[in-house]
């Protein structure tokens, strides 16, 4: 990976144009998690710190390509004011006469948010028109919203071709996680992939089957590659169409010498629901009338012997239906190994997808990590192999 970071920007009086993503979760009015906003932060200071004029863009939800009032950022402003301990100005508007003169006014060190960058059609398309825009109002251009470089819209690819681009604290702290999780990690490397669909997560399985030394496939998608094996599993969810499938992924697993780990104990039910009756069974022996929820406590422990023999670890998907419990039992456990690994040295660990950030925040060892990416889709994207035109275009 080559990009540029704002250590190379010298910010002193420049308009700094900084894509971040305040896409953050809104109940009633209310943000329920600050996370994002949080981690922006280190950005916008050091940059405003620096004497740049800080001009913030972003998207939230999805208007369309139209004005929705109940879309508008205007509330993010406050937020972020509140988190940075600063003033933080908001202009109705992200482009045309409004935003510019919102920037004009801007002295340096000072703040501006601009309005949703989603209410103009161009944003989604990558409309040159859009991206040209957006330039017009800086003179260079960090992006430090990771987790929308999957996507090659006007304002995290378009308008990085049309300015000196810089990579924001945030972002390159997700590559450096990443490089360190798949780019140039340090061996053996152990994956955990769980989740409900093997169709889901077909480039993501057949990328690390290559990258990595040991497999472990937990989660409904465990019960797929079970009966593939011609494994009975009773009512428990799992796609037989995936079958020749999941047989391929594990012969491309051979060939690549990455040993797959599949469960061989499962904790099952009749029902699905908080704290049913459950009972352990082996892998393939799950009676009629049950299903698979969780792993069992012998998978777990061949679980936890990998790790202890590893050096990085890669997260993504929990185990068993954590939501659950007591079907979170196997990823809470797995997950305090992981952070006591972790916290001791022995082990690298780069967790992400939004399933996975709930279970290890469940578990209370998402601090504990050596990194979590809020990311999503940008994260899986990067896990599979894929080139991100928002990463792509800081090169």
């Amino acid at each position: 990976m080559t990009y540029r970071t704002i250590d190379a920007l010298d910010a002193q009086g420049k308009r700094v144009l900084l894509r971040a993503d305040l896409n953050v979760p809104v109940r009633d009015g209310a943000i329920t998690d600050r996370t994002r906003i949080e981690r922006l932060c280190p950005t916008i200071a050091e940059l405003a710190n620096a004497g740049a004029r800080v001009v913030i863009c972003s998207h939230f939800d999805r208007p369309k390509g139209k004005r929705v009032p109940e879309m508008s950022l205007k509330p993010l402003a406050e937020a972020l004011s509140a988190a940075l301990k600063r003033p933080v100005a908001f202009a109705d508007d992200c482009i045309g006469p409004v935003a510019e003169a919102a920037v004009a006014a801007l002295a340096d060190g000072e703040i501006l948010l601009l309005e949703n960058t989603r209410f103009h059609a161009g944003e989604e398309t990558n409309d040159p028109a859009m991206a040209a825009a957006l330039a017009k109002l800086a003179d260079a251009y960090v992006n430090d919203a990771f987790s929308a470089a999957h996507r090659a819209h006007a304002s995290t690819e378009g308008v990085a071709h049309l300015l000196p681009s810089y990579a924001g604290r945030l972002m390159e702290a997700e590559l450096k996680a990443l490089d360190a999780a798949l780019g140039n990690p340090a061996r053996p490397v152990v994956a955990i992939v769980g989740g409900s669909k093997v169709s889901t997560k077909l480039d993501l399985l057949g990328n690390l089957s290559k990258r990595v030394d040991v497999l472990v496939i937990g989660g409904a998608m465990a019960n797929t590659f079970l009966a593939a094996q011609g494994h009975g599993m009773g009512k428990s969810l799992q796609e037989a169409e995936m079958h020749d499938t999941a047989r391929a992924i594990l012969d491309t697993a051979r060939a690549a010498n990455c040993e797959i780990l599949l469960p061989t104990d499962l904790v099952v039910a009749e029902e699905f629901k908080p704290n049913a009756p459950t009972r352990t069974v082996r892998a393939g022996a799950v009676p009629e009338g049950s299903m698979a929820l969780d792993v069992g406590p012998e998978t777990e422990q061949a679980i936890e012997a990998r790790l202890r023999g590893a050096s990085t670890l890669v997260w993504n998907g929990p185990l068993g239906a954590f939501e659950t419990p007591p079907f979170d039992a196997a990823t809470v456990a797995t997950a305090q190994v992981v952070a006591a690994l972790t916290q001791s040295g022995a082990l690298k660990s780069i967790g992400g997808g939004g399933d996975t950030v709930a279970a290890l925040r469940h578990a209370g060892v998402a601090e504990r990590m050596t990194y979590v990416s809020t990311a999503g889709g940008a994260f899986l994207e990067w896990l599979e192999g894929k080139t991100l035109p928002g990463v792509a275009a800081l090169g």
